[in-house]
């Protein structure tokens, strides 16, 4: 009984269909691609021909790594007007009340273009964060691949997103807290400094290069979680929207289908990214604006409702962000043709054991 119920629910699964897939090995003759029954092995192999290099090859990192600059860069630099209203709420309720009263004070005292402060080191730290953050998250997907096992990959999937998604965050932080130390000191210091330029060698001369870094260990409670939470549950929801949503397999649907997958996914993943790591994200913002202070004095003095200002600017912010990445960052792998696996497939051998293939 058991065992025929699993053959059953792998019937329906629109990404196993293991005796679809025994009859095509058997007879691959039968199945010619122009009746539009062509299987999700034919259309994998006719995807590879068209592959500009090799999975996992340097040139498709170098590739992943070009990506990410762009998602990242692009679309940070794009929302810093409102990640500027963000960040003087958090250090400064009182004043910036609301994400509308907190765009209505910033144009009354700086004009239009004080919305644009911080833009170059928003530009730059988050260009060298996406080139580290997804270039390493694909080397450290196929590393723990390789080290688990096809079977194992399989069945601990989401462990292993989370945990290449951690390792790549660690280093993509390190590339990333200079740059967002001077965002921070510019945006939430009025007067301080304008421009880049002023705010490096005013931030060294002061405290040393320990001023770039001090807030690296906030950064990474903020973007550790935050990135776990991007990659995991965008990995899932794709694979949960291909199953239950879309009515059609992956292998038949378009390039531009696929991509707005992929959007609706990273919003969903977005929303959630926002919500686990903005108490670390608050405390990141008053520890850079403060000298002397420590995180720990910070995250005391904030407070349990004090960590959770600006969380609507935010999920906005960051739900948008993390759309628009996702989405940017598969137009690069579709513009340059590098491999896209389809949603992962129980292995033949995983099948056996469980009784789902005869």
């Amino acid at each position: 009984m058991y065992p025929t119920t699993l053959t059953q629910l792998a019937r329906a699964n629109p990404f196993s269909a293991p005796l679809f897939t025994l009859q095509q090995v058997e007879e691959p003759k039968q199945s010619p691609v122009k009746n539009g029954q062509s299987t999700r092995r034919l259309a994998a192999a006719a995807v590879a021909e068209e592959d500009s290099c090799e999975f996992g090859s340097a040139k498709y990192f170098i590739l992943c790594g070009f990506g990410g600059i762009l998602s990242c860069g692009t679309t940070h630099t794009a929302v810093v007007p409102l990640d500027l209203v963000k960040c003087r709420m958090q250090v400064d309720p009182a004043k910036y009340k609301s994400i509308f009263n907190g765009f209505s004070v910033t144009i009354r005292e700086d004009g239009i273009r004080g919305l644009a402060k911080g833009w170059a080191p928003t530009f730059i730290g988050y260009s060298m964060q996406g080139l580290c953050k997804f270039g390493f998250y694909e080397v450290f997907k196929i590393m723990y691949s390789d080290l688990l096992g096809e079977e194992n990959t399989y069945m601990w999937r989401t462990s292993l997103y989370l945990a290449a998604s951690a390792s790549a965050e660690f280093f993509a932080d390190i590339a990333l807290a200079p740059m967002e130390a001077c965002k921070v000191r510019i945006q939430t210091q009025p007067g301080y400094a304008n421009t880049l330029r002023e705010c490096g060698p005013k931030m060294y001369a002061e405290e040393g290069l320990w001023a770039f870094y001090k807030g690296v260990v906030p950064l990474w409670m903020r973007q550790i979680p935050y990135t776990m939470m991007k990659f995991a549950c965008f990995e899932r929801t794709v694979e949960a929207l291909y199953k239950y949503v879309v009515p059609k397999p992956r292998s038949e649907c378009s390039k531009s289908e696929q991509l707005v997958v992929t959007f609706v996914a990273g919003y969903i993943a977005g929303v959630f990214c926002a919500i686990v790591s903005h108490p670390a994200d608050s405390v990141v913002s008053v520890l850079n604006k403060e000298k002397g202070s420590t995180a720990l004095q910070v995250l005391k003095r904030l407070g349990p409702r004090g960590v959770w200002k600006g969380l609507f600017a935010r999920i906005i912010m960051i739900g948008t962000l993390t759309a628009l990445q996702w989405f940017i960052y598969d137009s690069v792998k579709v513009y340059f043709r590098l491999p896209r696996p389809p949603p992962p497939e129980m292995p033949e051998s995983l099948k056996k054991k469980l009784g789902l293939t005869e």
